[in-house]
């Protein structure tokens, strides 16, 4: 029985709380602090720059999961590295040369992650899923949260595990997106290994417990 993972995203955090969110976060099962990093252009919202993540992580004692959904996320290697981070995503729509970013970011000491929105195919990863340490998958429009799961999400877990096992991988897949016990349940078994959740952690009325019923689900 494997071992997911569970990381809040702090795009729905309260901001006006930030310290206290973060700090609920720490004393929680979670594994990874999930972190959106917008700029209107790639995607149509704006989210937070460094000077946030700086803030960030001087008081987050989890890994940072940093998510780029931005336009040219190469130059931006350094500055995620300065953050320590853990593990750096990039979306592979946003990427000329995919297999030069991703070990860019492993060569900056971090672990390299690829995203897909929810129209990309997982077969366009065919040539650099044995590159990567992780997949995100989208389970809704990247841009703002609170959306609805896409439920094609699901089959495509599926066939992104296929794809890493049947090459004898070990690269994991993360899913974001309109993540509850329910559709949470059914990732898992579908293959998913780390679940983002924001709204469904943040606006519940207990977040700490909420965490806890996430990494409690079986597939």
């Amino acid at each position: 029985m494997r071992n997911h993972k569970i990381a809040p995203s702090l795009l729905s955090a309260d901001f006006l709380r930030l310290q206290q969110e973060i700090e609920m976060i720490n004393a929680s099962d979670a594994d990874w602090l999930h972190i959106d990093v917008m700029d209107g252009v790639f995607v149509p919202n704006i989210s937070f720059g460094f000077p946030v993540l700086e803030a960030v992580r001087a008081i987050c004692k989890k890994p940072l999961d940093v998510h780029l959904m931005i336009v040219e996320p190469q130059k931006f290697i350094k500055e995620v590295s300065s953050l320590d981070t853990y593990m750096m995503n990039v979306h592979y729509e946003a990427c000329t040369h995919l297999h030069r970013t991703i070990y860019a970011i492993k060569d900056a000491g971090m672990k390299a992650a690829v995203t897909l929105n929810p129209h990309t195919p997982v077969e366009q990863l065919e040539d650099v899923i044995a590159d990567v340490d992780m997949v995100l998958l989208m389970s809704v429009n990247p841009g703002f949260g609170a959306q609805k799961f896409i439920e094609h999400a699901v089959n495509k877990t599926a066939r992104l595990k296929h794809m890493i096992s049947s090459k004898g991988l070990q690269t994991l897949i993360e899913v974001d997106g309109g993540v509850n016990l329910d559709t949470g349940k059914r990732l898992l078994a579908a293959g998913a290994d780390v679940l983002v959740a924001g709204n469904f952690v943040f606006k519940s009325k207990n977040p700490v417990e909420t965490i806890k019923e996430l990494k409690r689900l079986c597939p």
